[in-house]
């Protein structure tokens, strides 16, 4: 994520949360960030990577689901930083390469699947920062991955999907009805998306590791098929 002011910089820079980063490692991959901008095409940059990760960050731009921004949006300092991350989401399963979005990337997907996200959920909403249950699936992938059928999640974000986008499938749901998890319906790409934190407990909470050791083993599986 490109921001305006990082400590210990004079100038702008690009950040990505650390408890992303160390999970990664922990299951065995080795992280790598991409800057927001290239002269290159987005297919043509992760054609020397082995999976995406989209982490979470600010509010995606309300004009890519056709709405004006509200009192509370607040988005990426850098204006081209949503197409940037929706270009190589889209390169990526084009090139059929395993996804994991977290948070800001779980919304961004649905915006570029042709959803629509609610800009500020109420101040009392159990999602803006507290812990709570999801519900999952039985038969996604997503349940599979992390071998439960509910779990509780560390969740702080002020939107949420409100239409769904076409082509995506909601695999999980906390208890007042908002989406928390999204998969491709046609599978033809191994992507999971989630709307909550997994790197918050990974390092203690076995569950919530499986996400990022399935990126990574899942990584491996693509590199030995190019």
């Amino acid at each position: 994520m490109w921001s305006n002011q990082i400590h210990g910089l004079r100038f702008d820079g690009s950040a990505v949360a650390s408890a992303v980063l160390r999970s990664v490692i922990r299951a065995g991959g080795e992280p790598h960030s991409l800057f927001a901008e290239s002269n290159e095409s987005a297919r043509d940059r992760l054609r020397g990577f082995d999976a995406l990760l989209v982490p979470g960050g600010s509010d995606v731009d309300p004009a890519r689901y056709g709405e004006s921004p509200h009192e509370a949006t607040s988005t990426a300092d850098f204006a081209a930083q949503d197409q940037f991350e929706a270009d190589m989401m889209a390169a990526a399963t084009e090139l059929q390469m395993p996804v994991l979005a977290i948070c800001r990337g779980f919304q961004l997907l649905n915006v570029e699947y042709g959803g629509s996200l609610v800009q500020d959920v109420p101040v009392d909403s159990m999602h803006r920062n507290s812990v709570h249950a999801v519900d999952l699936e039985p038969d996604s992938a997503l349940a599979k991955v992390m071998e439960v059928g509910a779990l509780e999640v560390s969740s702080y974000h002020h939107q949420a999907v409100a239409r769904v986008g076409e082509g995506l499938r909601v695999v999980g749901t906390a208890e007042d009805g908002v989406p928390e998890a999204l998969e491709l319906a046609d599978n033809a790409t191994p992507l999971l998306a989630i709307q909550w934190h997994p790197e918050d407990t990974a390092a203690k909470d076995p569950k919530q590791h499986a996400l990022f050791q399935w990126l990574v083993d899942e990584a491996r599986l693509y590199r030995s098929r190019k």
